[in-house]
């Protein structure tokens, strides 16, 4: 196992699950598929997956101009999947804080 990296918490995506209490975001290994980030999901959360959606995101050239030249870099690429559950289902990220 070990597919997902760490769940998504961010302004969007907690915007998101306000809005619809039952969708949650998580990055991804790249090579996972929908039935292998659902078994986990259902495993470690202890939910009823209804449907996953996946997005790749490729990396990103950056630059920035600083007192000692010009710093190139260079984000990394990954997989989000946006994970819908059942009805009545919840995951709290925040329990064992």
């Amino acid at each position: 196992m070990g597919y997902i990296i760490k769940p998504l918490v961010t302004e969007k995506m907690t915007a998101l699950t306000d809005k619809r209490n039952n969708v949650f975001g998580f990055i991804v290994r790249p090579e996972a598929n929908k039935i292998q980030i659902k078994a986990e999901i259902e495993s470690l959360y202890n939910v009823n997956v209804k449907s996953i959606s996946t997005m790749r995101y490729a990396g990103k050239s950056k630059v920035r101009y600083t007192r000692a030249g010009m710093q190139k870099g260079r984000t990394n690429a990954f997989k989000k999947a946006i994970v819908t559950l059942a009805e009545g289902e919840m995951i709290d990220f925040y329990s064992n804080i």
